[in-house]
Parts: C-alpha cells; structure tokens; sequence
C-alpha cells in the first residue's frame, strides 16, 4: 500500500492531509497542519480515528519554515505509517496562469514556469512554491505534482476573460484567471453523483470563506467567475476589499502617497470585514459583537454577493441550482440568509427553518432554483489529482 501527501503552503502555515490507497481508490487517514512559521511554530494532526497529536517547536522558535514544517510532518508519518512509502504528493498551486489547465508532474522546467507566475499571485504563489521545493528535498522519490487553483476556469470565453483594454495586454497575459478552482471542481463532482440532472445545468457555487468567490457553471463547466486577475476582485473577503474601482487606487497613489506595498498590505491584509468592522474578519465574533461597525461589514457581505449572483445568473441565462460552500458558506445560517433573502424574482425560494437546522437543502419544496449546503474538500481532489498523475488512480 502507498501513501498519497497533500500540502497547501502559506505563508505561516502548511495544511496537509494524508491518505492510503485501497481498491476502491484512496482513503483518508489523517489531516493537520502546521502553522506559526517564523514565530512559535505548533504541530497539529487529527487522524481518522480521531486521534489527535500536537506540539510546539522548541528547537526552531522563531526560525522554523517550510521545509522544517514538511520534515515534521514526515517524522510523524514515519512514526505512525513507516511500512507505507509517500509515492506522491499533490501541491495546491493557485496560479497556473494560461498554460496549465490540468494537474502536472513537477521538474525543473515546472518549476521555472511557476516561478515566472508570481508576480500575478505574489501574495500566494511564493509560499506554494516554498512548500513545493521542500518537499522535492525531502521526498526526492516521491511525484511532486501541482494541482492549479485557476485551471478549472480555462473554459471561459474571451470575453469571460478579457478586461476592456487594448487586446495586447490580454495577449501578455493580464486577463481574468478565477480562484478556487479546485473548490469548485469538487462540487461540481458531488453535483454529478447526487443530483445529476442538476449538474447538467446552470449552477451557481458560491464559496464563502476567508476568501471567497462565485462561479457560474454550465453543464459542468466555469463560465464566470467573480474573481479576475488576481485573488483580490468580486466578493469582499475576510481581509481582501473585492470588487473596487480602480479610480480609487490611483487616488490613493497621488494624493495619499501611499506605495504599491502599501496599497498592497490595505488590499490584502486590512481590508474586507476586518476592514469594514475595524474588528474581525471572522463571522462568528462579528455576529457575536453585535455593533454597528460589525453589522454593517456583514450586511456589506451579502449585498455584495446578491449582486454577484444576478450578475452570474444572466451571464448563463437563467438559473437551477445554487450550491453554498466552504467556512462560510456551510456553517454561517445568517448570512445565508440574508444573502438569499428576497430573491424570489431569481426563483431562489428560501426555506428559513432549513436554513436554520442546517439542513443540505435550503430551498423550499417546488422552488424553481433548488438551494443546496455543501461541504467542499480541496484536499481530496489534490490526492487524487496526485494520485492519476501517479499512475496509482484511474
């Protein structure tokens, strides 16, 4: 038996999860994660079973990085699955620019490629690279294969794709690439084993996180996305702005001062609900704080992402289903229901008592968009991407 690996490199952090090939394709044996780089590093793993393990780094307090992060988490896969050798391991990679629109066997031409999309993912791609060098180090046996966050909307249009500036700069690459591809792919899977008819229509996902995106999809396929060049545009995130005229940058470039790190940090780091609330990016504490400041950064949220969903609803003609995932998305009832609240025009019936329990469906019966709660899981697709590439999954 083997294992497949799966790491998901930040920039503080490295989530991974490990699963075991069984006939009847992988099973997931453990997940965890690694955070606190470069502070007081912490070691956390919760197997299947429930087990759970954990420790901070002494030797490596305030230095740790990357590839110590990855030598721990081999040191405990060795501890606990030594008869079982690492044949591969799947690495989210956000950007695959224009080339890649499918998972690839890293080498040093790979590589090279990757490196040169950074200056588009500048805030991610680094730290997945960083993640993906210690891993060749310290598995040089096992296939390194990257999995690309924007190789699932490759199936847009140019106009899908296009900003409105003069056609060279789409040739040299400034287009709108789309996020959470690996997201949305699951989805669109678990949408073809339970609800088949549905998938062969027009869906909306709506992944609701510390990032967050929408995606229109028709028989399967991204047609649209809210996010365009970078991670940065559509919804309003956890601490990214979305959507912004760009009249305002440039103001605040010549009357502010202010540089592009600067506007880069307020972009990324201090802006979305952590911005609008001066408190939190994270849902829970905002609606537990109850102020002003906290309900209008949430109310922001959701007029915001109703406006993304007619928008994607027009650009695939209508709509028959709209699936709600990730942290947000699946476990935040409020906010989907003010976000679906009053949308009868578009069919979306909602039922608030469904919506309350946490129920998988959350329209009402006979609603002519059916609405559906679902759990996402990045980490699987990564394993078996990692796993056909290997050879080891059909």
């Amino acid at each position: 038996m083997a294992i497949v690996l799966t790491l998901n490199a930040g920039s503080s952090s490295v989530k991974f999860s490990v699963y075991t090939q069984i006939p009847a394709g992988l099973e997931p044996l453990a997940a965890g994660q690694v955070e606190g780089l470069g502070a007081k590093a912490h070691f956390a793993v919760k197997t299947a079973a429930g087990e759970r393990h954990e420790h901070f780094f002494e030797d490596h307090s305030g230095s740790a990085d990357h590839s110590v992060a990855i030598r721990a988490i081999l040191d405990w896969l060795q501890s606990r699955y030594s008869e079982q050798p690492v044949v591969a391991v799947g690495h989210r990679v956000v950007h695959g620019g224009v080339e890649f629109v499918q998972p690839v066997a890293i080498d040093d031409n790979i590589m090279a490629q990757l490196e040169r999309l950074v200056p588009l993912a500048p805030l991610h791609q680094p730290h997945n690279l960083a993640g993906v060098r210690a891993a060749l180090a310290a598995l040089p046996d096992a296939l390194q294969v990257a999995c690309f966050d924007t190789a699932f909307h490759r199936t847009h249009s140019y106009v899908a794709d296009t900003f409105a500036l003069p056609r060279s700069y789409y040739d040299q690459g400034i287009r709108r690439y789309g996020f959470h591809g690996l997201s949305y792919e699951f989805i669109v899977r678990q949408l073809r084993q339970q609800e088949p008819e549905l998938a062969k229509g027009r869906v909306i996902v709506a992944h609701l996180g510390n990032g967050a995106s929408m995606c229109a999809i028709l028989d399967g396929k991204s047609v649209a996305s809210t996010m365009g060049f970078t991670a940065l545009d559509g919804m309003p995130m956890g601490t990214r702005c979305g959507q912004i005229d760009p009249g305002v940058l440039l103001y605040l470039l010549t009357h502010y001062g202010m540089s592009a790190d600067q506007i880069t940090d307020l972009l990324y780091k201090n802006s979305g609900l952590k911005g609008l609330s001066g408190l939190s990016q994270d849902v829970r504490e905002l609606e537990a704080a109850n102020t002003q400041a906290a309900r209008d950064a949430l109310a922001y949220f959701t007029d915001r992402g109703r406006r993304e969903i007619g928008g994607l609803a027009a650009s695939i003609g209508g709509l028959d289903a709209l699936v709600l995932t990730g942290g947000i998305g699946e476990h935040a009832a409020s906010v989907r229901e003010s976000l679906l609240h009053d949308m009868g025009w578009l069919g979306i019936e909602l039922d608030t008592e469904a919506n309350r329990a946490g129920q998988g469906v959350i329209s009402r019966p006979g609603s002519p968009v059916k609405v559906l709660v679902m759990a996402t899981d990045e980490e699987r697709m990564l394993a078996e991407h990692a796993a056909r590439v290997a050879g080891i999954l059909h």
